[in-house]
């Protein structure tokens, strides 16, 4: 649930980070420039993760879900840590998306190799004690569960 929540406000994201580049560039058509437009975002995307992640180890959509990002030992990310980790992550998409444009896939198959990756790289948590995913083991770093926020004890109302 929280790659979901975390894609909807990374829409935003780059919806907000495209505009300038737009405006700033006069795109006239959507596929003018679109290769440096792909790298614009992949550093936007870049700098909030890392952002966040050095800034109290947390993404919006991880402090809803009260998870939190450490490295190994328990300590804050560093630069290097959190930018091995974003570029870690994009194993997620790119092997199957690198074999689908091999094998000139067309159709479902375009859905079928970048689906079959992320299948697989899901699957590879099953390979570590501590459950965690293969570019945190590549980073150093780790995913914690917080302890559920308590609520105030309404029982102590005002005397």
């Amino acid at each position: 649930m929280v790659m979901v929540y975390e894609t909807m406000l990374m829409l935003s994201v780059l919806f907000a980070a495209t505009l300038p580049f737009y405006a700033l560039l006069e795109q006239r058509h959507a596929l003018y420039r679109r290769d440096d437009l792909q790298y614009w975002l992949f550093l936007v995307l870049g700098i909030y993760f890392c952002w966040f992640w050095r800034h109290g180890g947390q993404t919006l959509a991880m402090k809803t879900w009260r998870i939190r990002l450490l490295t190994r030992e328990g300590s804050a990310l560093s630069l290097k840590h959190a930018a091995l980790r974003y570029v870690g992550a994009w194993l997620w998409f790119l092997p199957g998306l690198a074999a689908a444009r091999y094998l000139h896939a067309e159709g479902w198959m375009l859905v079928l190799f970048p689906a079959l990756n992320m299948a697989l790289w899901i699957l590879a948590v099953f390979l570590h004690p501590d459950r965690q995913f293969l570019h945190d083991r590549l980073a150093g770093t780790r995913l914690v569960r917080l302890p559920p926020v308590k609520a105030a004890d309404q029982s102590a109302g005002p005397a």
